[in-house]
């Protein structure tokens, strides 16, 4: 039976920012392992995108030996305790485990978890190349790459806009859901390996690519995420009391807006319409409730079978009592002297599959009206234009899509300009998530180290 990790009271844990969940015990951990069949052809690393090697860190648990266990999760992923939390396994490495197609996957991203917090990355020599790389965001596809890079022996300095380290990992994702001490261990690491840390440093605005390649940088990797918010372009949308998914989660997660002493307050009102479905709507439902919401409702315009959200997100927020209301689209924000009083959602109805697969929703011509007094945004970011600009204005013509993300090649994720590449969400290839991001780091760390190996 597959086990499962302790957790938080749902009643208790509305009120904080604890874990939700513990880690496997040492018993857990050799029990869970011990339903690994060690396939042959194991479909679990094919669905890895950064492939791990996971049945051999599996048995190596199952023979008690951790250490090595880590070693091996290393040896493709620097951030295995992250990974452990925040990965959608149940639709990557989980989701083809054999043992999920007539029972129940192996919990790789739990025992991946338990082998990182329990682990330490070992210190490893390094051959100085005296080649430079500046990585932009230090976010899941920022590590990644420093640390691929910095083991191939280069120097490599990363700049981050803000004033703490870790991208999205640091002001996007929760506490509960990510602990900070889990996040601040890891790139803990890297400076250990000698990687570089320059925060408060926006690029496009504090310096530019041009003279970051002045300063005698050989090669730039560009993983500044999608900083932009996605709006409703609905009527109401200035109003007192509506924010970003991003702005939220970023005053609350970065900022300590939930504090009482903070630079940075949240005016918490009685009732939140978060709108949208996926981990973003989740983690900012889950936090509304935490700062003191009373009524949290996750509005939706499909049904409960089409939320992209990973599903023990969708879970803890049922728990912690976040109402989902579906098959309503906004329409309109209702205004009382500059400030939300409440939302008109039309009602939906679900018609054909779009090209995500999922069935597009079709208006009925019915409306609603939600009372609320906050209200969160949560569909999505798109790239901001800052560092494109800049680079525009110093001769740097970047191809760009029309949606304004880099374009690069799939594989190399090298831009149109030679010497520059780009990952993550700000040049995204498949779904927006942290071992995707991951996984293009490592593409991108593969060929800046080849490129700078023949220059």
């Amino acid at each position: 039976m597959r086990q499962k990790p302790v957790e938080q009271d749902k009643i208790q844990r509305r009120s904080n920012f604890e874990p939700v969940e513990s880690n496997f015990t040492k018993e857990q951990a050799l029990l869970e392992a011990s339903r690994c069949l060690n396939c042959k052809n194991p479909r679990c690393v094919k669905g890895c995108p950064v492939n791990i090697q996971i049945p051999d860190f599996i048995k190596a648990i199952k023979e008690d030996n951790l250490d090595l266990a880590g070693d091996i999760i290393r040896q493709t992923s620097m951030l295995p305790s992250i990974c452990g939390r925040v990965c959608p396994q149940e639709r990557q490495c989980e989701g083809n485990c054999i043992l999920g197609i007539k029972g129940e996957a192996i919990a790789i991203g739990a025992l991946e978890r338990y082998v990182g917090d329990n682990t330490n990355s070992k210190q490893i020599q390094i051959i100085p190349t005296g080649k430079k790389v500046a990585i932009v965001g230090s976010g899941c596809a920022g590590i990644t790459a420093a640390a691929d890079l910095r083991k191939a022996g280069h120097d490599v300095t990363i700049y981050e806009a803000l004033h703490k380290f870790g991208g999205v990992l640091r002001y996007g994702i929760p506490p509960f859901r990510l602990p900070r001490t889990v996040l601040d261990k890891e790139i803990s690491n890297l400076q250990k390996m000698g990687v570089k840390f320059e925060k408060n440093v926006i690029v496009g605005k504090s310096i530019t690519l041009k003279q970051l390649k002045e300063d005698g940088f050989d090669a730039i990797f560009i993983c500044s995420g999608a900083g932009l918010p996605k709006m409703m372009n609905i009527p109401g949308e200035n109003l007192n009391g509506v924010f970003s998914a991003n702005e939220f989660l970023t005053r609350v997660n970065l900022m300590q807006a939930n504090e009482i002493n903070t630079p940075t307050p949240l005016k918490i009102g009685k009732s939140v319409a978060v709108i949208g479905g996926g981990n973003v709507a989740m983690d900012a439902a889950r936090t509304a409730i935490r700062v003191g919401y009373k009524n949290v409702y996750i509005v939706y315009r499909r049904t409960e079978k089409e939320l992209p959200a990973r599903l023990e997100e969708i879970r803890h927020a049922k728990e912690e009592g976040v109402n989902f209301i579906f098959l309503h689209a906004p329409s309109e924000i209702i205004e009382n002297n500059g400030y939300v009083a409440g939302m008109r959602f039309e009602i939906m109805e679900l018609g054909e599959p779009d090209e995500s697969g999922r069935r597009s929703p079709k208006g009925t011509g019915i409306y609603k009206e939600l009372i609320v007094d906050t209200v969160i945004v949560a569909l999505g970011t798109g790239p901001n234009p800052i560092i494109q600009k800049s680079a525009e204005f110093d001769g740097l013509n970047f191809e760009i899509d029309k949606k304004g993300y880099f374009i690069v090649n799939a594989e190399t994720r090298e831009t149109s300009i030679p010497t520059i590449f780009a990952g993550g969400d700000v040049a995204p290839v498949g779904a927006s998530n942290a071992i995707n991001a991951m996984g293009a780091g490592k593409k991108a760390a593969k060929a800046i180290n080849e490129f700078l190996s023949n220059i």
